[in-house]
């Protein structure tokens, strides 16, 4: 059992910053893949980024790629979204979730692959 808690999101201005995190309990955190995703209002969840165990590879969806970054640190139990170049389109509740075996950016990319889920954060961008 992995519970994760995100912490981070607020109201920016077009073009500012925010960093997203996502703490998790238990001494499994290591062993998953772990992804952050969002959903604005009326639209269907979507991938964001996601990050392999150890680090070792990161994936992004095409419209955050060169703004967004995923990192994890496994010593604290946490992986960060740090969204650079904020747009009115990022505006959506951000959450995080923890995937078990999903390692291609396929597999990654695909809600079903996530067991765990956090209760996520709002992010809101004003134009």
């Amino acid at each position: 059992q992995v519970q994760l808690v995100e912490s981070g999101g607020g109201l920016v201005q077009t073009g500012g910053s925010l960093r997203l995190s996502c703490a998790a309990s238990g001494r499994t955190f290591m062993t998953y893949n772990m992804g952050w995703f969002r959903q604005a209002p009326g639209k269907e969840r979507e991938f964001v980024a996601g990050i392999t165990r150890n680090g070792g590879r990161t994936y992004y969806a095409d419209s955050v790629k060169g703004r967004f970054t995923i990192s994890r640190d496994n010593a604290k139990n946490t992986v960060y979204l740090q969204m650079n170049s904020l747009k009115p389109e990022d505006t959506a509740v951000y959450s995080c979730a923890a995937a078990p075996t999903a390692t291609t950016y396929y597999e990654i990319t695909q809600t079903a692959q996530y067991d765990y889920w956090g209760q996520g954060t709002q992010v809101t961008v004003s134009s």
